[in-house]
């Protein structure tokens, strides 16, 4: 049934995508409630929604129904954060948020794989770190830009949900303060913006905390564009450092973001983990 919400989930974007006659700078769908295309807990819709509306960086929303189903459509403009995002020498790439609804589902594939703690590198607004929050996750949220970080205290602060957002390099983080046992890692990059970079610094400081990475697990962000992937088609660009640090692909989904508004295809998160 999980597989099913997802592909009615990118029914309804693709939809929306094509029929949309507006002008925001981003835009994304979230249902309005639980139905029979999306069997979700209620209280879980809820904190989506407050999430979206308490974050700055929409301005609109407007109840519309998509291939017969109550949805809410959020307008936004991430402008001024991209424009910050891009200033960091180690950045891997600027602020473009998945959507809010994909970001729940990647993190409930994520719990559903029995991990505890969830670590959300390049968080951006912190929103994969909020999902882990209130699904029950330790969750932590590491972004370089101060202000995006601002913008997140400013979120947990106005939703009474403290999902730890923490503004450093994610490349020199020491991770063995948070005490992991069993931690899920989304990496936020894709591999041809640096994101390679990012998850190798990643994966070597996994490996230098004692009997961890037998429990980790790894989400990358993929693309499927061939321009983008220059060649690399399989696992989302990712599969050199999958082979290289030998990691085994437990599962793909592709769920719609920001930057795949205007394609026909969406971005594939893999999820890894140590062989």
């Amino acid at each position: 049934m999980f597989d099913q919400i997802i592909k009615n989930f990118v029914s309804i974007k693709q939809d929306f995508a094509k029929n949309y006659s507006g002008n925001a700078h981003i835009q994304e769908v979230i249902p309005a409630s639980t139905s029979d295309q999306f069997p979700l807990e209620e209280s879980h819709l809820e904190y989506i929604h407050k999430f979206v509306e308490k974050n700055p960086i929409y301005f609109n929303s407007f109840e519309e129904k998509i291939l017969g189903i109550d949805c809410v459509v959020y307008e936004g403009d991430i402008n001024d954060y991209w424009l910050n995002s891009i200033k960091h020498g180690t950045s891997c790439q600027p602020f473009y948020p998945t959507w809010m609804f994909s970001a729940y589902l990647m993190v409930l594939i994520a719990k559903k794989l029995g991990y505890q703690e969830l670590i959300d590198i390049g968080s951006g607004d912190g929103r994969i770190a909020f999902c882990g929050k209130f699904l029950g996750f330790t969750s932590h949220s590491i972004e370089i830009d101060d202000g995006l970080v601002e913008l997140q205290k400013l979120i947990c602060n106005d939703i009474e949900q403290n999902f730890d957002p923490v503004c450093d390099d994610a490349l020199e983080f020491d991770y063995s303060k948070f005490q992991l046992k069993s931690p899920v890692f989304f990496i936020g990059g894709l591999p041809q913006m640096g994101g390679d970079m990012l998850a190798t610094s990643i994966i070597d400081k996994i490996n230098s905390i004692d009997n961890l990475k037998k429990s980790t697990g790894i989400v990358f962000a993929g693309t499927h564009s061939k321009r983008q992937l220059s060649g690399n088609l399989s696992d989302g660009g990712w599969s050199s450092l999958i082979q290289n640090h030998n990691l085994q692909v437990i599962k793909t989904v592709s769920l719609p973001t920001v930057w795949t508004f205007d394609q026909t295809s969406e971005t594939p998160y893999i999820y890894t983990k140590f062989n």
